[in-house]
């Protein structure tokens, strides 16, 4: 993504009634990986407190089942780590207070739920897996194209199975939000009754406009207010917005930036401080936290992200 899309048209409905999930607190959210790319690899149990939220990567297309997700954990690729030794992790570190989420889709994953059939059986598929493993809820992460009537559908359908307590995040690419024909940005005005929070991804994007209708790149303080701005300014709730960084330069091909500049624009978006060329109009008070890809390129680097981001949320 090279070159900003057209303005974002911030026309919105009045802000969506809270959820009781997002009310609980704030979120530093980190991706595990359920494989080994060279970073490193860690059982459940080795994540740091810090992160009150583990979205595990990555459910795939359920094969037979059109809409349908699967997930089993990559032992060959983890050093034997085991389905149930997975579950017994999960288990645990949801004791100490801790949500996991199983994320759908990732940059090589394809799932496509375009009708009511196939929205039934991603609901079906995606509670099982709830049952099965323990999670907590997922994350949307898909990255192919996603139509949003029927992930709307899909979502509702789980939430009715798995009841209030459900947490729904998303991950959705900068380029999403940029105009509302596009489908995330229909999916989180549609769902913001239900919805706990969108986790944007601030890095592989090149520039892109802001809410100001203004060019911003990739790498800057103002690069996530003033696009954070624009899911503000949609009718999210400020606890349904995060920021999503990739923990080191390796874990993207473009947009790193250091904890500080992520601590930077939260102090900005809450209090109107600490701001770069962007100021919101008005301070947002706290937003809903924070995200990294990944946890795993995080141990890489001594969980720097995990420290700086932990302690400015209050997760650990």
């Amino acid at each position: 993504m090279a070159a900003a899309a057209a303005p974002a048209v911030l026309e919105g409905p009045e802000a969506a009634s809270a959820s009781p999930v997002a009310a609980e607190g704030r979120w530093l959210t980190g991706y595990w990986h359920n494989f080994d790319n060279g970073s490193t690899t860690m059982p459940i149990s080795e994540v740091p407190s810090a992160y009150n939220l583990i979205a595990v990567a990555f459910a795939g297309n359920k094969a037979g089942t059109p809409g349908g997700i699967t997930f089993d954990v990559a032992g060959g690729e983890l050093g034997g780590y085991t389905n149930q030794q997975f579950k017994e992790d999960v288990a645990a570190v949801q004791a100490e207070g801790r949500k996991v989420v199983l994320s759908i889709g990732g940059q090589n994953g394809h799932v496509d739920v375009t009708d009511s059939a196939e929205a039934a059986n991603f609901a079906d598929s995606a509670y099982a897996l709830m049952q099965e493993f323990g999670f907590d809820g997922i994350d949307i992460d898909l990255e192919h194209g996603m139509n949003a009537r029927y992930m709307e559908e899909a979502l509702r359908s789980l939430r009715a199975k798995a009841g209030s307590d459900l947490i729904i995040t998303m991950a959705p690419q900068t380029i999403d939000f940029q105009a509302p024909s596009y489908a995330y940005y229909q999916l989180a005005q549609n769902i913001g009754d239900i919805l706990t929070i969108v986790n944007m991804q601030y890095y592989n994007s090149g520039s892109m406009l802001g809410c100001d209708q203004q060019v911003y790149s990739q790498g800057t303080v103002d690069f996530l207010t003033a696009q954070a701005c624009i899911q503000l300014e949609l009718g999210l709730r400020p606890d349904q917005v995060g920021l999503g960084l990739p923990a080191t330069p390796d874990a993207a091909g473009g947009g790193y930036q250091p904890a500080s500049n992520v601590i930077r624009a939260l102090d900005c978006l809450e209090q109107g401080r600490n701001c770069g060329a962007f100021t919101p109009s008005e301070p947002y008070g706290p937003i809903g936290g924070a995200m990294t890809w990944s946890i795993n390129w995080d141990a890489t680097n001594g969980y720097a992200f995990a420290d700086a981001l932990g302690a400015r949320l209050g997760t650990g």
